[in-house]
């Protein structure tokens, strides 16, 4: 199908997609990858007025590592995830998280920062960025402030983000010694959707978890913590028991979605499954 008529903008800063999309938020569209955007155009399910490019403005791309942390700005493809070397050094899971992703054009074209902005319940980076504690820096006419990962999914494609504000980018700590990520995936054959993804980070100090976070996305309508399961755990050891307890109470705690592929009860189980898979992957 043909899209209806719009205009368009190649904004060529943050304050000038600022500025337009202040001007008139409802009837505003940002055009990053593209890759919810443009079929939702064909199909008509949208009809901006005026369609603002953001993907030329150099303040939300690259990929930054310092002492105190990781920044990723929102431009950042999944493909450029995956291949930085130093971000694979500091974070593995960065590059298991952007190969389970769809296929290689959608990588290419693809940012971070537009997955974390649409919400979609089954994007796999929002899983990702709640289990690194990470916070997602927003950018708006007040200028810039953060907001937790773990805070800003809202609901299904919603998000903390206001009608004038832009994802700028993504700002994660520099994880302890000791700790270690992994993501693990049940893919919809057709789509590459999360039915069920679950993120973890674990830190042991004497075989005890000193530290532990959990990223849930596909289960329910918006990606969250799983903090009753990481409560759980503090202060205990990854035995057989633990495990089966903390992804047993993961499971019972989430209100799952039911559509055509998976029921909620499905998808019940499958948290549990992966959350005792990968907790068992980071106890050894």
């Amino acid at each position: 199908m043909i899209p209806a008529a719009f205009d368009y903008v190649r904004a060529s800063s943050l304050a000038q997609a600022i500025d337009l999309l202040r001007d008139d938020p409802d009837g505003t569209k940002l055009l990053a990858g593209g890759h919810t955007l443009l079929p939702a155009l064909k199909l008509r399910l949208a009809s901006p007025e005026l369609l603002v490019d953001i993907g030329g403005i150099a303040e939300l791309k690259g990929i930054e590592i310092s002492e105190t942390g990781i920044r990723t700005g929102a431009l950042a493809t999944h493909a450029e995830l995956f291949a930085s070397e130093p971000l694979y050094r500091e974070l593995p899971i960065f590059r298991q998280a952007a190969s389970l992703i769809a296929d290689p054009q959608v990588r290419n074209r693809g940012t971070i920062g537009g997955s974390l902005a649409n919400a979609d319940p089954a994007a796999d980076w929002p899983a990702i960025v709640v289990a690194l504690q990470a916070e997602i820096e927003i950018a708006g006419p007040n200028g810039l402030r953060r907001v937790a990962a773990r805070d800003f999914f809202v609901d299904i494609f919603s998000t903390a983000l206001a009608p004038d504000e832009i994802l700028a980018s993504i700002r994660i700590p520099r994880p302890k010694p000791g700790m270690r990520f992994i993501y693990r995936k049940i893919r919809h054959p057709a789509s590459g959707f999360a039915v069920v993804g679950i993120a973890v980070g674990v830190r042991l100090q004497q075989d005890a978890v000193d530290e532990i976070s959990i990223g849930v996305t596909g289960a329910a309508n918006h990606a969250f913590a799983g903090q009753h399961a990481s409560d759980f755990l503090i202060g205990k050891t990854l035995s057989r028991d633990n495990i089966d307890q903390a992804a047993k109470l993961l499971s019972e705690t989430t209100e799952c979605l039911s559509d055509r592929y998976a029921s909620a009860k499905y998808r019940a189980n499958l948290i549990r499954v992966e959350t005792r898979r990968a907790l068992f992957a980071l106890s050894s």
